[in-house]
């Protein structure tokens, strides 16, 4: 373990450091989102989701659905039955009430759950997508094979994540940004909520690529069984769209593991 990883909270217990960051956020995170990612969050987004639409799946599920944006976006451009699931409560709660007042009512159900433990079949789904959630997760390759998991062969997964920009001159500045901009903006837009998630982001995205650099990325996505995996830096590389296929070699067995003491579904037809 590296020298003050035992003092991290995250490095600890990341689903409930998650938890408890995320847990206040929900009412504005959308807006906000866009407002502290200088606009770029909404990009990158339609960006995962482009990959997923050409595919025109019939079942999506979106992991890290927080209140439920991108599982809107998903049910609008592909038609398909989506599934959202979190692990934060309130986001849910946001979640619900949002595709309540959406024209994809009837497509869209959100459940609680965990990425590392889905309760749901092999190969159940056409495709996946997950936002902003690796850093979350203990063992990220482990939590990549169990969103494999749930795919059927030949679908496709696609995620988002934000990324470290390099050079002279954009390194520098998102390091400034991120450790100094980014608190002070969400602080007076969001409250003390934001400003704690302000001052947590940058080094959170920095220690999380020194040690899953993107090509340990790629490789933990192939080992996972999705093959003719895509890389795309967006924004001089603040954000990272990643997608690929489900190898049409790997076979679920299809059962449904008996996890319902960690579910509770929230469904968007309620």
């Amino acid at each position: 373990m590296p020298v003050g990883e035992q003092d991290n909270p995250l490095s600890r217990q990341p689903n409930r450091f998650a938890q408890q960051l995320f847990d206040g956020l929900p009412a504005r995170y959308d807006r906000l989102a866009e407002v502290l990612s200088l606009g770029q969050n909404r990009r990158w987004r339609r960006a995962m989701v482009d990959a997923v639409a050409t595919a025109s799946p019939g079942s999506v599920l979106d992991v890290a659905t927080g209140p439920a944006g991108v599982a809107l976006q998903l049910a609008a451009r592909t038609g398909a039955q989506v599934t959202g699931v979190d692990i934060t409560l309130e986001m849910l709660r946001v979640g619900t009430a949002n595709v309540e007042r959406s024209q994809s009512a009837g497509r869209v159900d959100l459940l609680l759950a965990r990425a590392e433990q889905l309760p749901f079949a092999d190969g159940q789904f056409d495709a996946l997508t997950f936002t902003y959630l690796l850093r979350y997760v203990a063992e990220p390759a482990a939590a990549l094979k169990e969103l494999a998991r749930v795919v059927r062969p030949g679908g496709v997964v696609a995620s988002l994540e934000f990324a470290v920009p390099a050079g002279a001159v954009w390194h520098p500045l998102w390091l400034l940004y991120t450790r100094v901009g980014l608190p002070a903006a969400g602080y007076l837009l969001g409250g003390r909520e934001w400003f704690d998630v302000g001052r947590f982001l940058g080094p959170s995205i920095s220690e999380h690529y020194r040690r899953y650099p993107l090509a340990w990325q790629v490789d933990a996505w192939e080992q996972a069984g999705i093959e003719d995996v895509h890389v795309r830096v967006m924004s001089v590389g603040g954000g990272l769209v990643m997608w690929g296929h489900k190898s049409r070699s790997s076979v679920g067995s299809a059962v449904l593991p008996d996890r319902r003491s960690e579910e509770r579904v929230l469904s968007g037809r309620a």
